[in-house]
């Protein structure tokens, strides 16, 4: 969007009633003396300020993005305080505000108030009127003590009655796979209704729309980049707990203050870091530590190991463009390239190492390294 016609568009908000600094949600803080012992927790996430570096400690993933941004500039979650500070100092370019749609509940009220319009807006001027980061308003809008879908995507996927635990649908609103249209920029969840939630169904969609995050520089491979498909993970097929646990029951849990009163703690964090939820654990997994590394560790094991697979296969359908093959001739290899590379990051970037549903994320490393050892046997012809 051209300067002036920014001014113009600013302006007309205002007269409107939608000034940017109107549609700014009650912060936390609001709320740290009618809900003492939640505030104070909630506070903890600010424990979580560890930055860990993919691209130094993987370099098959500045293979794998070349020619996107996470290519270069790729880090993990910290917690939820630093949502602002991380999304403003990433090493991506943010030219449209839809980067910061789960990072500030201000800017879910300012969509909730503008609607779509409010993806288009720019980065730094939207940025600048956000006074903080996620907060209560993200999980409750402003009733505290009830949980509220307030990202409207998330409803327009799975629908008003999904049936779905609320206190899963409340950390859905940002763990989950996305993408930004080309023409509204807007926040959308690829799929309609849960049952299509599936990657096989996520792929089918992208493929139906013609879609790709980018492309690659050497391979001409249109791909897509996968998210954090937590929820679509924790509640796909094979998922043994998600008709019996919340997320908040293992990443919350309950916690009791000192006068022996029972609350829900919003210091979010690891069930094997919370022992009132070990304690629940424990009933079912009695070497809860091990069983859970030992699921996280050949998880790591195969999605590493594909991963150098993927960087053969680039390599080699590099080598192919750089000798002069044609489109046509290249049309199968990249097709597998592209679908092979979709259920490896769907793995990948899921943030449970396959703890949050096993099955289902080796199933997707099953078909991720089928793919890919059929395009590794085709390059060589």
């Amino acid at each position: 969007m051209k300067k002036k016609v920014l001014v113009f568009f600013l302006l007309a908000m205002c007269l409107t009633g939608f000034a940017l600094a109107s549609t700014v949600s009650l912060p936390a803080d609001s709320y740290k003396d009618t809900f003492p012992d939640q505030y104070q927790s909630y506070l903890r996430n600010a424990e979580n300020d560890e930055n860990y570096d993919y691209v130094q400690a993987h370099p098959q993933i500045a293979v794998l993005y070349e020619g996107f941004g996470f290519a270069h500039s790729y880090f993990s979650a910290r917690g939820h305080e630093y949502t602002l500070e991380d999304v403003k100092n990433i090493g991506r370019p943010h030219p449209l505000a839809n980067c910061l749609t789960c990072k500030s509940g201000d800017y879910t009220a300012m969509v909730n108030e503008m609607g779509i319009e409010a993806y288009k807006l720019p980065f730094d001027e939207t940025f600048a009127e956000l006074k903080g980061g996620i907060s209560c308003f993200n999980c409750h809008g402003e009733e505290p003590g009830v949980l509220q879908v307030t990202h409207q995507y998330l409803k327009d996927a799975v629908g008003e009655d999904s049936g779905v635990n609320p206190a899963i649908l409340a950390c859905a609103q940002c763990h989950v796979e996305y993408y930004f249209p080309a023409d509204t920029k807007a926040t959308v969840l690829p799929y309609e209704g849960l049952e299509n939630a599936t990657p096989e169904m996520i792929y089918a969609y992208f493929d139906q729309l013609g879609f790709s995050d980018f492309v690659n520089p050497r391979t001409g491979t249109n791909m897509i980049k996968v998210q954090h498909p937590e929820f679509e993970t924790y509640t796909g097929a094979g998922s043994v707990h998600k008709s019996t646990h919340s997320c908040a029951d293992c990443h919350m849990g309950k916690a009791v203050n000192e006068a022996g009163q029972s609350f829900s703690s919003h210091y979010l964090t690891s069930p094997l870091k919370n022992p009132a939820v070990r304690d629940s654990c424990v009933q079912c997994h009695a070497d809860l530590d091990e069983f859970v590394k030992g699921i996280q560790d050949r998880t790591e094991e195969r999605t590493y190991l594909i991963a150098d697979k993927l960087v053969d296969l680039t390599n080699a359908l590099a080598d192919k463009v750089a000798a002069g093959a044609t489109d046509e001739e290249l049309a199968q290899l990249r097709a597998l390239n592209r679908e092979a590379q979709f259920y490896w990051d769907f793995v990948f970037v899921e943030n449970s190492e396959g703890a949050h549903n096993s099955k289902l994320s080796t199933a997707c490393l099953d078909k991720a390294e089928l793919l890919v050892d059929q395009a590794l046997e085709l390059v060589k012809q």
